[in-house]
């Protein structure tokens, strides 16, 4: 999707601090960071939000991911949010895991 400012990200067009990335993932630091720690994890391939997904198979590797950035950045506990829909807070349709960590997390506001 052309328009959409993560497919512009991971094809380099937007710039990003790019905290992880491999054929099927990139992982990049939030703009508007929520906790010390918040780092987006998305798929390369575009699905609007988790109702578009066929199988589990992409949260496997979203959450491997973001365990494994957790574990990189030392983090004791951390939060992974998916949001799906307008009402669940999601405000980029593409789909995304957020990791949040690096001290006391409050409620949903993500």
């Amino acid at each position: 999707m052309s328009d959409c400012i993560f497919c512009r990200i991971i094809k380099k067009e937007i710039p990003a601090t790019i905290v992880y990335e491999d054929e099927n993932y990139l992982a990049f630091e939030d703009i508007q960071p929520l906790a010390p720690v918040h780092i987006l994890l998305i798929p390369k391939r575009h699905w609007e939000n988790t109702a578009d997904l066929e199988d589990g198979a992409v949260f496997g590797g979203l959450f491997a991911i973001g365990k494994k950035i957790a574990a990189d950045k030392g983090l004791a506990s951390y939060r992974l949010v998916n949001n799906c829909g307008e009402e669940a807070g999601q405000t980029v349709y593409h789909l995304h895991v957020h990791l949040l960590g690096g001290g006391r997390l409050g409620g949903f506001g993500v």
